[in-house]
């Protein structure tokens, strides 16, 4: 507590000498004198009016597209069942309605407007990067339309089902779609270094260092960290983790001045106590800059943090991975039926594959390896023959000549096993297609962990075992993130990650960005 008390007058002082009333802003650029208003050209609120207006922008850009798909899903399946003439709608219960459906339609589409924006859809904190913005659309639109369905039956009014057969699916699909390609403009738009948060972080050295490298590895995040503070008796060591150091913790209000940040992360600090932290957010607040506090979890998805106030503290729970019962037998369901379809569909091409396969080289047509699954069980993976028969004879030289044997991922590099069409096949992942049938086996899932060797699952560590709990994938974060590129920290780190926090609408998305990775391939063979 004695570094706490060195450094609270200090912060304490210059938040009372900004707050006096010489030195009042206010949210548009504007500082009154007296009765007089005088315009101010302030460095410190730049950051904070570019953020807004961006912010602002693109909220405006999902609202459009969101009020054109949701006018042409409801009013395009109202022609699609009644065509152009006038309907009236029909109550069974005597009601006395002298409305059409064509007031129904525009009630509907206010209404899925309202709830979009109710449920925050466009909020800043959820587009660009991660699931909630996708779950809010998806929640919102299912709750407008059990309510619609409830007051419909209440009513005893005789709504078209059109409106649930094609309003519902195919303006839920639209809306996802079109926010999936805003998040992909957005996210060009940051490379390039617009659309961007400029973020101080501000705590402890380690810890700073651990978010920023945390930051820096996760495309998307909209932040752009443009310094740091930390203890003064560290100021001098260099930058962290790339981020240049601009001072120590009462250096703030000067390094948002100078940086033109809109943002700042606390990462933690023991001198940084809850009076101090308190005072620090009343006089971000005032110039409108964003408090973001970083907790010391690592690989916690959103669903399993729950915060509850409790006599002023946000206390933060954190609810253990559970993969049984009800979760369990949705993904089962969920790959079995995928599974068979993508069976059906893809049929033409496993018979040219396997024929290709067959000419290109002496061998068998399939290639049965076995691997680890889940609790540490062994099956037999199926792939096409994509190398020369009797291939993993050749392996343990091939490691010992580049050096890797002692390495987890047994990759060969320039592999010279591969057949010129076992080139072709693994470069789009062909060669994994057989594998639908071992999910369809329960043998493997869609989306997983990376099958492994039991010689690499004898070089696991404590944590690396975690990744058993589940079956294996035919996809994953690994896949999705760099496939063979990947380190075996960074993959066992996506693994793991993948295991902790499963959920449905992960492994949609995983496999929306499979079939994408797969049409661009990189790192594949």
């Amino acid at each position: 507590m004695g570094g706490a008390t060195t450094n609270l007058p200090v912060v304490c002082e210059k938040i009372k000498a900004s707050s006096s009333a010489s030195n009042v802003y206010r949210a548009d650029g504007l500082k009154f004198q007296g009765e007089q208003r005088v315009a101010v050209t302030d460095r410190r609120t730049v950051g904070v009016t570019r953020r807004k207006s961006w912010q602002r922008a693109f909220a405006m850009r999902l609202f459009a597209t969101d009020i054109i798909v949701v006018i042409c899903a409801v009013f395009g399946s109202q022609l699609l069942w009644f065509g152009f003439a006038p309907v009236e709608l029909v109550a069974e219960g005597g009601l006395d309605l002298e409305t059409s459906y064509f007031t129904v339609s525009v009630i509907l589409v206010v209404a899925w407007m309202l709830i979009l924006d109710i449920f925050a859809t466009r909020d800043h904190k959820v587009i660009g990067s991660g699931t909630l913005e996708y779950k809010r659309v998806a929640d919102a639109t299912f709750l407008l339309f059990g309510l619609f369905a409830i007051f419909a039956y209440l009513f005893k009014l005789e709504v078209a089902r059109g409106y649930f057969l094609t309003a519902l699916p195919v303006g839920l699909v639209v809306l996802a779609l079109s926010r999936w390609s805003w998040r992909q403009w957005l996210r060009k738009n940051q490379a390039a270094g617009g659309y961007l948060s400029r973020a101080l972080l501000l705590g402890e050295r380690q810890k700073s260092t651990h978010v920023a490298q945390t930051i820096m590895r996760t495309p998307g995040s909209g932040l752009l960290l443009v310094g740091a503070l930390t203890q003064p008796e560290t100021v001098h060591n260099g930058p962290i983790h790339g981020v240049p150091i601009l001072g120590g913790y009462d250096d703030l209000l000067r390094a948002v001045d100078e940086a033109q940040a809109d943002t700042v992360i606390l990462t933690g600090a023991d001198k940084i106590n809850p009076a101090v932290m308190r005072r620090i957010g009343w006089q971000l607040d005032a110039h409108d800059i964003e408090l973001i506090v970083a907790p010391a979890l690592t690989d916690i998805a959103g669903p399993r943090i729950h915060a509850r106030p409790v006599a002023g503290l946000p206390l933060i729970h954190v609810s253990y991975p559970a993969f049984e019962g009800a979760r369990r037998w949705t993904k089962r369901s969920f790959d079995v039926v995928t599974s068979s379809l993508l069976i059906l569909l893809s049929s033409p091409v496993l018979i040219g594959v396997a024929i290709a396969v067959k000419r290109s080289s002496p061998g068998d047509i399939i290639y049965r390896q076995v691997r680890v699954g889940r609790t540490g069980d062994v099956f037999g993976m199926l792939k096409f023959r994509s190398m020369v028969q009797n291939a993993d004879d050749q392996l343990e030289s091939l490691l010992d000549a580049q050096g890797t044997s002692d390495k987890p991922l047994f990759k060969v590099t320039n592999d010279p096993r591969i057949t010129p069409v076992g080139l072709f096949i693994r470069k789009f992942s062909l060669d994994e297609l057989p594998q639908l049938f071992n999910v369809l086996r329960g043998e493997m899932s869609l989306v997983g962990p990376r099958p492994q060797r039991a010689a690499e699952v004898a070089l696991y560590d404590d944590a690396a075992h975690r990744r058993l709990i589940m079956k294996p994938g035919m996809s994953g974060l690994w896949q999705v993130s760099g496939r063979s590129n990947l380190s075996w920290e960074d993959s066992i780190r996506l693994d793991l990650y993948y295991v902790e926090n499963w959920s449905l609408t992960a492994d949609i998305l995983i496999l929306w960005r499979t079939f994408r990775a797969v049409a661009r391939p990189e790192g594949a063979v």
